[in-house]
């Protein structure tokens, strides 16, 4: 890999991760374009990586609302930071028990799935779709609401399905507010990734590969940048209500795949 594909695959991973367009997808297709026969283990460290610099432009950008959250959690009070704060744990949990028990399986789905994005890609679009669809509210989320859209996450962890998508679909299709729903699913990401991170340091999974440190930084560097950029913009399109825009994005980009596996 050299650095001019590190800074494409940082690009297009901080872009897409809060575009509803599934970033995971977009990574596996661009690795195909460039050429990148990495083995999974190599792939996904570099995803890994690049999936942290997007956290992080997620805590610059929300950084009060998590200092919030964070002082109620920690103050043990029962306010609304408090109780915000345990639901974005309560949609942690389909995740995180997907992640820990099917952890080499999904390994393997990083792997150049080409047709898997492009069939998973469409069923993206058809969440944007039918979310569009949908009447906005003034709803809040509720701790039955943060589970099922936890398990929209916990699916979404197969390439080709949008993290973003799937979980501001599930809940706008819930009945919440967009604006609302936008906010829930950049926050509830965060404890997991960072998670993650701390499991594979601790574990020695991302010195497994024999990937260049510098490659690593560079494209951390890339994907942060036009993370913060994309974070502050999907926020201003979420409350237009576009994703219909995003859903016809999706449907092209699906079917390319597929018929890019059979070419």
């Amino acid at each position: 890999m050299s650095f001019i594909e590190a800074i494409v695959l940082g690009i297009v991973q901080g872009l897409t991760e809060f575009l509803p367009v599934s970033s995971s997808g977009h990574l596996e297709l661009t690795k195909a374009i460039l050429g990148d026969n990495s083995v999974p283990e190599e792939s996904l460290l570099m995803t890994v990586v690049l999936h942290a610099a997007t956290a992080l432009s997620t805590i610059v950008i929300f950084r009060k609302d998590i200092a919030e959250l964070l002082s109620g959690l920690f103050q043990f009070k029962n306010n609304e930071q408090f109780q915000y704060s345990l639901k974005i744990v309560l949609s942690m949990i389909p995740a995180a028990a997907v992640g820990v028990l099917l952890e080499d399986e999904i390994e393997q789905l990083f792997g150049g799935q080409i047709l898997l994005v492009g069939l998973m890609l469409l069923v993206t679009g058809t969440l944007l779709f039918l979310a569009d669809r949908a009447k906005n509210t003034n709803k809040s989320v509720s701790n039955q609401n943060a589970l099922i859209i936890g398990i929209a996450q916990a699916i979404a962890i197969l390439p080709g399905i949008s993290r973003s998508g799937a979980t501001i679909s599930t809940s706008v299709l819930l009945g919440i507010d967009r604006q609302k729903a936008a906010r829930f699913s950049f926050l509830m990401v965060v404890p997991l990734i960072l998670g993650k991170m701390a499991k594979d340091l601790l574990s020695g999974d991302l010195m497994a590969a024999n990937t260049e440190t510098s490659l690593l930084i560079v494209g951390f560097v890339a994907a942060f940048i036009a993370g913060l950029l994309a974070c502050t913009w999907m926020i201003k399109l979420v409350k237009r209500s576009q994703l219909k825009y995003f859903s016809y994005y999706c449907y092209v980009i699906g079917l390319a795949a597929i018929i890019y596996t059979f070419v």
